[in-house]
């Protein structure tokens, strides 16, 4: 049976597939901090206040980091070189989506409207990782080896997605509106296309690594594909709406260290 909770699973009891797993997760968490940190130091004056929330939710995600690299060591296994075709947020970037990161080695500050792109961004790819997470504290939140590191990663990106409603809401009544939507449509749909360039080249190399029948990576295949063409005509809506969230202030504390796992 060809369910989420199934196909996962046969990942994790695999070593080199959950290798592969791991280091693309980390590889994407790691960088998601390194571009928080920048932006958090670049921050306009006029934003000022936002700063120390950038800059946890970038030290939120080089802790998502060090867990998966820890997932890693605890089954006495390291990281793999990333496919460049698996590099979801290398992909975003070179798609036009978010901060260039040329500009975020620049020392030069930012301006709002830059602000207002990274939290569009931010958005919409914290919308598609709070829905992952989700699936996985569903299927494994209770798993000995797993269920600690998803519960608190899942929990990190809801409060990363409360975040972003927060702050593009406030920064909308402060006249950014126009742009805001402008942008959240310009990211999902790229995101969107971007995503399912990804999955399928993950089932391409997962397929590989676990020996899948060329009907099983087919079936697969196309249920990406089918999930694209859903989020192309309508779906992506979902990543672009705006609402006052129930959790205020998610970024307002200091991050929380990495468990032991």
């Amino acid at each position: 049976m060809l369910s989420a909770r199934s196909l996962f699973q046969e990942i994790v009891d695999d070593d080199e597939a959950y290798r592969l797993f791991c280091s693309i997760a980390a590889g994407g968490e790691t960088q998601g901090g390194w571009e928080n940190g920048r932006i958090a130091a670049l921050v306009p004056a006029s934003l000022s206040d936002l700063a120390p929330k950038i800059a946890r939710h970038g030290a939120d995600e080089d802790k998502h980091g060090r867990i998966f690299h820890a997932l890693l060591r605890k089954r006495g296994l390291g990281p793999v070189p990333v496919p460049p075709e698996t590099d979801y947020t290398m992909l975003l970037e070179r798609s036009g989506i978010g901060l260039a990161h040329d500009r975020l080695r620049r020392d030069e500050p930012l301006t709002e409207h830059d602000v207002v792109v990274y939290l569009s961004h931010s958005r919409v790819t914290e919308q598609r990782a709070a829905d992952q997470m989700a699936q996985l504290v569903r299927h494994f939140g209770d798993h000995p080896e797993l269920g600690k590191a998803v519960r608190m990663i899942g929990d990190d990106e809801d409060g990363h997605l409360a975040y972003c409603h927060e702050e593009l809401l406030r920064l909308a009544r402060a006249g950014h509106g126009r742009a805001i939507q402008r942008t959240l449509r310009e990211c999902a749909l790229t995101e969107i296309a971007v995503h399912r360039d990804v999955s399928l080249a993950v089932v391409d190399h997962m397929g590989r690594l676990l020996g899948w029948p060329r009907a099983k990576a087919a079936v697969l295949a196309a249920g990406v594909r089918a999930r694209y063409a859903y989020e192309r005509a309508g779906g992506w809506r979902r990543m672009v709406t705006l609402s006052p969230p129930g959790r205020r202030n998610a970024l307002g504390g200091p991050a929380e260290t990495a468990p032991a796992l």
